[in-house]
């Protein structure tokens, strides 16, 4: 360890180099675990020590249970055992298990299987590979499941797929939230082909959770593989993952032995499955109980509200401060031109910026669950007032170097993917979605055209012409032709008072009319590219005021004008239902 810091009630360890992240425990770990027990029988015993399965470093046990099972030097985690997984997630005293009874048998008369399982049985207390039940995550009702490595490498066969069926049955029967901690080496092969069997029934069971409008969630952990990843681990609502899980469907040993590919590292952890959009995102276990419950909580309002404006904070008055009433007053008129190199200025706020300062407890969530993460798209979950909404920008960076990480704002086709599948999981839970938009266009290069740019686009148009909860879409810079469109069908759109919405850009418009790229100022004149154009052609409802320009001294004051003006347009839906908000938006987009 790099360094080691005291104070009266914690000891903090930099855990993982690569990260630099400081880790703080309490002290008991260190103080009231003396390096000689103190018991009568055995006065000389030695502390208990266990061997990191990343660094190979010998460790303090006691120090480990206090670190969370995560190693005090390196920070790789240690796989964790079911009675403390569920210490560790649930409220004290909460759990109650269910299906205890539930155990395999032997369909195949496999030789030694049933000496092999009452010996596991006996070493780890357990009485099958998953554990589950109900329990609660800071008050928030759940039905938890608990697969153990140490049966059998949690591998699924009857038993867990049974308890596993039974478990979100009747989670379905009771309008309960499932979580599910996956860890297994798959498929269980002394049972054959009834293991593989469970694959398809706990699909159906979440089928069935899923179609009553229900809320799945899974954690994975080191290892979540074969046929679990291939059923109920990778059929989450939300997929979460802890640091440096191995998932995947074929494991490394499998792959290399079977067809003697040598894998890179990092291939198939869980860093990686973010990556290449299958995983929500990666959680470390000191965050993971307060993520779960942030996620459970935001659902129940969403399912046990009616209206779409369940606000439960107090909703402050917007009063814009006195330097920018002035500034507004005082604005000086800007052209087209101006205003487009406005909307492009790297200093404009961003989508992250605004969805800091206009909501609370936003978790983002990744990947489009097919190909990979757009990092130009973000989107998640947040509340305004306590109501939850779905969040999705596109997003273009306020920096160089975040400019180029972001692709300079132009979304790829599994940006547009990832915005549509958190916009179905929004309709599927009664949250209403708010859009920011900042972006030149759609990316425009060759594996975006392999990957099927316009059919993304166009499914998004397709798919949100017809999404059951209200849909609000704001321009804060540039609105570039059918890239901005992608997340603009909304029952409104707005736009702040300098940013551009235009069918390509002035630029490529001169291009094309003129032959003379030169000539997009002229062309900027001639596009109707500005709120106060495109609000006189309807193509808008509302223009942001920027009182003056959009940028750090005036950020505040917009995000509150568009707070205020949100709750007000959330309200507008109260009574209506998703057929009818459906059809506002139709006859909005018809009337063009």
């Amino acid at each position: 360890m790099s360094e080691i810091w005291r104070n009266r009630k914690y000891i903090s360890i930099y855990k993982n180099k690569k990260k630099d992240k400081v880790r703080r425990f309490p002290l008991i770990g260190w103080k009231t675990a003396p390096k000689e027990s103190k018991s009568a029988e055995n006065p000389q015993e030695e502390r208990k020590m266990v061997v990191c399965p990343s660094c190979g470093r010998e460790l303090d046990r006691a120090d480990v249970v206090v670190n969370q099972y995560i190693c005090t030097v390196c920070g790789g985690y240690f796989r964790v055992r079911t009675n403390n997984r569920i210490r560790m997630v649930c409220d004290r005293s909460t759990f109650t298990e269910w299906f205890a009874e539930v155990e395999g048998g032997n369909p195949l008369h496999f030789p030694d299987y049933e000496e092999k399982l009452a010996e596991v049985r006996e070493k780890t207390g357990l009485r099958e590979g998953v554990t589950v039940g109900e329990g609660a995550i800071y008050g928030e009702r759940a039905v938890i499941g608990i697969c153990d490595a140490r049966f059998l490498m949690g591998s699924m066969g009857h038993a867990v797929g049974e308890k596993i069926a039974l478990a979100v049955e009747r989670a379905t029967r009771e309008r309960l939230p499932v979580i599910i901690f996956c860890c297994s080496g798959g498929a269980r092969m002394q049972e054959g082909m009834v293991s593989l069997m469970q694959m398809a029934k706990t699909a159906a069971a979440i089928k069935k959770h899923a179609d009553a409008g229900l809320l799945y969630v899974t954690v994975l952990t080191d290892p979540t593989t074969g046929g679990v990843t291939a059923s109920f681990a990778m059929l989450g609502d939300i997929i979460l993952a802890e640091p440096g899980a191995l998932i995947g469907f074929a494991g490394p040993r499998v792959i290399e032995q079977t067809i003697g590919q040598r894998l890179p590292k990092g291939f198939q952890r869980a860093e990686f499955q973010v990556e290449h959009g299958f995983v929500d995102r990666v959680v470390e276990r000191d965050d993971l109980k307060k993520v779960l419950y942030e996620i459970l909580k935001s659902h129940r309002v969403s399912m046990e509200n009616s209206t779409f404006s369940g606000f439960t904070e107090e909703i402050e008055s917007f009063v814009p401060t006195e330097p920018d009433r002035e500034k507004m007053a005082t604005t000086p008129f800007k052209t087209p031109w101006e205003k487009v190199k406005e909307a492009r200025s790297i200093d404009r706020p961003s989508v992250l910026t605004y969805i800091d300062l206009i909501f609370k407890d936003f978790v983002e969530l990744h990947g489009d669950r097919n190909y990979g993460d757009d990092k130009a798209v973000v989107g998640g979950i947040a509340t305004l007032y306590g109501q939850p909404v779905t969040v999705i920008g596109i997003q273009k960076g306020n920096s160089v170097d975040e400019c180029a990480m972001r692709n300079y704002g132009m979304a790829s086709p599994e940006g547009y993917r990832k915005a549509l599948r958190l916009m179905k999981q929004a309709e599927k839970f009664h949250r209403p979605i708010i859009c920011f938009l900042n972006t030149s266009g759609a990316y425009p290069g060759m594996e975006a055209e392999e990957r099927g740019q316009g059919e993304a686009i166009a499914r998004n148009l397709f798919e949100m012409a017809s999404l059951q909860v209200p849909v609000l879409s704001v321009l804060i810079g540039e609105g570039g032709s059918g890239g901005a469109l992608g997340l603009a069908v909304g029952n409104e759109v707005w736009m702040l008072e300098n940013s551009t919405y235009s069918v390509l850009s002035p630029e490529g418009f001169a291009a094309i009319l003129w032959k003379d790229r030169s000539r997009a100022e002229e062309a900027a004149e001639l596009m109707g590219i500005t709120a106060d154009e495109l609000k006189r052609l309807s193509v808008i409802e509302t223009i942001v005021p920027e009182y003056g320009s959009a940028d750090a001294s005036t950020v505040e004051d917009i995000a509150g004008f568009m707070k205020e003006k949100m709750v007000e347009f959330l309200r507008k839906f109260d009574g209506m239902d998703g057929a009818a908000i459906a059809e506002d938006r139709y006859r909005r987009f018809r009337k063009f």
